[in-house]
This record gives structure tokens, sequence and C-alpha cells, in this order.
């Protein structure tokens, strides 16, 4: 995971460490191309525990394909991740997250692009997550799925709308407020730079 640096602000995570975030971009910048088998890429989860120089534990390997058999893709550790559509890669990002074994969980967009079956059994880990007692902070466009699965919610529009609890977030109001906002964006804008209270 990169982290950019502060245009302002600060950053609280409390108690999280770096290695107790498990990260899934919206576009993972694995080359599809490079022969690289879809067991090798889930125990990229066990860097932490396994490194550069250290081979990788029979456990790691054991719960590398309980952590495929939990996504639907049992058998496959030897198949070339070149030869699978985009939502069994898609499952296999998300067993490598298995294996990181994460406190926080962040998911950008996880469901673009990818088959409704595929989108159904992936919400079923985030399931299992909720469950386990973890934090998963998942960017999603979809309401339906954002009201079904997740209990919090931020809604954003340019600049934060509503957050707490997703039945009082989520509402009609908000979402036509969210819906206004996005049509009147601007690229061309010039950049709004609002003065810092705190220095007059």
């Amino acid at each position: 995971m990169h982290e950019l640096p502060l245009a302002s602000g600060r950053i609280d995570r409390g108690h999280v460490m770096p290695s107790d975030i498990g990260y899934l971009p919206q576009a993972a910048d694995i080359d599809r191309r490079f022969p690289i088998t879809v067991g090798d890429v889930v125990l990229l989860g066990a860097w932490s525990q396994a490194g550069a120089f250290r081979a990788v534990s029979e456990g790691s390997v054991s719960e590398a394909r309980r952590a495929l058999s939990s996504v639907g893709l049992t058998g496959f550790e030897q198949r070339l991740i070149g030869t699978l559509s985009a939502g069994q890669f898609q499952r296999v990002l998300f067993a490598r997250l298995l294996l990181q074994d994460a406190k926080l969980i962040l998911l950008d967009e996880p469901f673009t692009a990818i088959d409704a079956r595929t989108t159904h059994d992936l919400l079923q880990v985030v399931r299992r997550w909720h469950q386990d007692g973890r934090t998963v902070i998942a960017v999603l466009h979809d309401v339906e799925q954002v009201r079904a699965h997740f209990p919090q919610a931020l809604l954003l529009a340019r600049e934060p709308i509503a957050w707490g609890p997703t039945v009082t977030t989520m509402t009609a109001d908000n979402l036509l407020r969210a819906r206004v906002m996005a049509e009147r964006w601007d690229e061309t804008a010039a950049i709004c730079d609002v003065p810092d209270q705190s220095a007059a």
C-alpha cells in the first residue's frame, strides 16, 4: 500500500499498524501477462510473515488453499492468472486478502465490471469479515449494495453529505443532494482554497 502525503489535516489510525491493513485497489497493479500462478498470487498475502528471503510455510500454503476454497476457486492453484476471467481474478485478489488476515480492510470499488454471481459470492466474504469483527471500508457506487451489506455509510459528492447509520444516511433527500452536486461538477473550475480560520 502506497501512502500519499496529506494536503492538510491528519490521519489518526488509533492503534492500527500498517501491517494490520489489507488493501484492494480499484485496478490491481499485477500484469496478468506475467506467468505467475493463482496460488503464488494468493501466497503474496503471507508476505508479512515470510518476507523476501524465507520460504513459505506449509501452513501458509494450506491457508491459501482454504482461502481459494472460500472464494469458489478450489483447484485453481496452478492456473496462470492470464487465463482467468475478470471475475475469477477478483476472487483471487479477495483470497489474497483473506490470507493477510488484516484487521482493517480497504476495498476500492471491488465489484466494478464483474458478474453478479461473483459479486454475490464476494459480498458473502465481506459479511464473514463483519462477523469476525473486522473493519471493512469500501468505496461503492451501488446504493443497494451499501444498504444491504454495510451498517455505516459516508455519502460523498465533492464534500461530505451525510455520515452515520446507513438507514439514516442513504435517504432519498441525501441522495438527491449528492446527485445534484455531482451533476454540477466542473473539472475546469479553479481549486477551492478555504482560508485557515485558526490563523486569524
